[in-house]
C-alpha cells in the first residue's frame, strides 16, 4: 500500500541510512546523527518549546522527501526573530503559537531543508506542507536558513513570504595558502591590528590544540561543555546541549566535530566547538574561564581561519551577528528564510512587513561592504553574490 505522507515524532523511527539518502552529507546539521542525537540526548524538551514533528513523503516503502520540523510554543533558539508577529496576533486576540518550523534547533546555519530525491519529490512535499501544518493546529510554517534551491522551490509554489538577514562569513576566493597570505590581502591598519591581537595571546603564554572528535578525550569534551555552560550562564540563557550529546557527536561524527582548546599554565582555559562539512567550517559555541586580551578573537576566529587554510576549506561561518567580525576578515552574507501564514487576515500585512525589512537589510549589507579590511582590488571586495537574495 502507498502511504505518501507520514509525520514522525522522532527521527529514531527511521534508520540513519534512510534519512541520509536524501542529502549529500556536506552539511552535518541535517544528518540523522546530529538531528536524532539532539532528540535522544536530552537537548530538545517540550517545556523549551521544541517538539519533533518531521514531515516525510514516501513512494511505497521508499522515503523520497523529508523536512526536519518542530512544533514550537515559543520562538527561542531559532535566530529568525518573529516576536513582533506573536505580539500582533496577541493584540487581536489570536494565537500565534503553536507554529511549525523547519530548521536545525539552536543552529543559525544555512543548509538544505527540503531533503528530496529529486525536484518532483521536493515540489510534492512543498505542496503538502500547508495542509500538514493546518492538521497540526499551527498558525504558520517557517523555514529558516535556506539554500537557494529550497528558497526557489517555495517561491515557485507561492504563498511564502521572504525574509533575509545578514551574517558574517570568511571566504577564500584567492586560495590563500596560509595566514600570512590572508593578512597580505588586507590594508595596513587591519593587518597590524590582527597581528597585535594575536601577539597579546602568544605573550600571555596561551597555546592551542585543534582536535577532531576522535582525537579528543572525555576530559576535553567535558571542558568544552563546561565553557558552553559558563557562557550561557553569563548571558542568563538556558543551555540546551548536553555533555552526552557532545560525546555522541565525537563517536558518530568523529571527523566532523572540531574542538579548538586554549591551554594556559597547565589548564584548559577556553574553547570553541565547531563542525565541518564539505568545504565549510561552522563555528557554534565558545566559552572561557579566564579573560585574557585577544583570547576570544584568537579562539573563535583566527584559529578557525588557520584550520580552514590547513585543511583546504574555503568557507568559515562563525555564527550569527557581530559587526566586529568584519575587521577580522568576515564579510556580510545575506541568509534566507521563508514563511507561510494560515490566516488570510494577517498574511498581506506581514508580507509587506517582510518586503520592507528585506529592502532595509539589503541596504545595510551594501553599506557594510564599503568598510571591509581588504585592500582595494582584492578578490574579497569585488561585487559578491553573497548580497543577493
Amino acid at each position: 500500500m502507498t502511504v505518501p505522507l507520514r509525520v514522525l515524532s522522532a527521527l529514531s523511527e527511521l534508520p540513519a541510512a534512510t534519512w541520509d539518502s536524501l542529502h549529500d552529507d556536506h552539511n552535518p546539521f541535517v544528518s540523522h546523527a546530529f538531528l536524532c542525537g539532539l532528540e535522544t540526548h536530552g537537548c530538545l524538551r517540550e517545556r523549551w518549546g521544541w517538539t519533533p514533528h518531521h514531515f516525510t513523503l514516501w513512494d511505497d516503502d521508499t522515503l523520497v522527501a523529508a523536512a526536519p520540523g518542530y512544533v514550537k510554543t515559543n520562538s527561542h533558539g531559532e535566530f529568525v526573530f518573529d516576536y513582533a508577529w506573536a505580539r500582533a496576533y496577541a493584540h487581536y486576540g489570536q494565537d500565534y503559537y503553536p507554529k511549525w518550523i523547519c530548521a536545525v534547533p539552536y543552529s543559525p546555519v544555512t543548509g538544505p531543508r527540503l531533503l528530496a530525491r529529486d525536484d518532483a519529490a521536493r515540489t510534492a512535499l512543498v505542496r503538502a506542507i500547508p495542509d500538514l501544518v493546518r492538521a497540526a493546529g499551527c498558525s504558520s510554517a517557517h523555514m529558516n536558513f535556506l539554500e537557494p534551491p529550497d528558497a526557489m522551490a517555495l517561491d515557485v509554489a507561492g504563498g511564502w513570504m521572504a525574509r533575509v538577514d545578514v551574517q558574517y562569513h570568511w571566504r577564500n576566493p584567492a586560495r590563500w595558502r596560509d595566514f600570512h597570505d590572508f593578512l597580505a590581502a588586507m590594508d595596513h591598519k587591519h593587518r597590524k591590528n590582527i597581528r597585535q591581537e594575536r601577539a597579546k595571546v602568544a605573550r600571555a603564554g596561551v597555546t592551542f590544540r585543534v582536535l577532531h572528535g576522535d582525537e579528543a578525550c572525555d576530559g576535553d569534551l567535558a571542558a568544552m561543555h563546561g565553557f558552553y555552560l559558563r557562557t550561557f550562564a553569563e548571558y542568563g540563557n538556558s543551555p540546551a546541549l548536553t555533555l552526552d550529546f557532545l560525546r555522541h557527536l565525537a563517536q558518530v561524527m568523529p571527523r566532523q566535530l572540531v574542538l579548538i582548546l586554549a591551554d594556559h599554565a597547565g589548564d584548559i582555559i577556553a574553547g570553541a566547538l565547531c563542525l565541518r562539512g564539505g568545504e565549510t567550517l561552522y563555528g557554534r559555541y565558545w566559552g572561557a574561564e579566564r579573560q585574557l586580551p585577544g583570547l576570544h578573537f584568537e579562539t573563535c576566529y583566527y584559529q578557525g581561519i588557520e584550520y580552514c587554510l590547513r585543511e583546504g576549506l574555503n568557507c568559515f561561518e562563525p555564527g550569527a551577528q557581530g559587526e566586529h567580525k568584519i575587521s577580522r576578515g568576515f564579510l556580510p552574507h545575506v541568509v534566507r528564510s521563508r514563511h507561510w501564514i494560515a490566516d488570510p487576515r494577517f498574511a498581506p500585512q506581514l508580507a509587506q512587513w517582510c518586503a520592507d525589512e528585506s529592502e532595509a537589510v539589503h541596504r545595510y549589507a551594501a553599506q557594510l561592504m564599503l568598510h571591509t579590511p581588504f585592500r582595494e582590488g582584492s578578490d574579497q571586495v569585488s561585487p559578491s553574490p553573497c548580497l543577493c537574495d
